[in-house]
């Protein structure tokens, strides 16, 4: 019997010492990557407080501004989030005056979300405070640094949706 590699030698739970620090290594990930996250959502949350808006309804307001006129399952789909949480945040977003249903012309069935004039007046708001937080979040990066962090997330994310559909 030859003498084992650092990589071969294993611990007391039987797992070679590479194995344990990739699953220290992956935890760390998914920690730090949900505490970011959140840190980011809070700051651009009390960013947003001035302009009405809670937290989530930004998200809502970006996807209409970028394609108006979507159903309430289009724009659960889009964000990420179930129905009826959708219907209780537009429902809520339309009592504030910042959004509207109104029926599908092509198809009476179908309702479709609509932003209102008070709605398109706060996505300069909006654009602002995503703006403040992403400065405080990269403050110290290169622009390079900037760069590479957001194409590495890109692909973290799409490696998760892949999982998630299954794909």
């Amino acid at each position: 019997m030859g003498k084992k590699s650092k990589a071969e030698k294993k611990g007391k739970n039987g797992k070679r010492k590479e194995e344990l620090n990739a699953e220290v290594h992956d935890q760390e990930l998914a920690s730090v990557l949900v505490q970011a996250a959140r840190s980011m959502r809070t700051v651009l949350s009390r960013n947003l407080v001035e302009s009405g808006l809670y937290a989530g309804q930004d998200g809502v307001m970006l996807a209409l501004g970028e394609s108006d006129g979507l159903t309430a399952g289009a724009l659960a789909a889009k964000l990420g989030v179930k129905a009826p949480t959708m219907t209780r945040t537009i429902g809520r977003m339309e009592a504030q005056g910042f959004l509207e249903r109104r029926p599908d012309e092509d198809d009476a069935r179908l309702t479709k979300v609509y932003l209102t004039g008070q709605g398109r007046d706060r996505m300069q708001r909006i654009a602002e405070a995503g703006q403040h937080s992403e400065r405080l979040a990269t403050r110290g990066l290169t622009d390079k640094q900037v760069r590479t962090l957001l194409k590495l997330l890109r692909i973290v994310d799409s490696n998760l949706q892949a999982a998630r559909t299954g794909e």
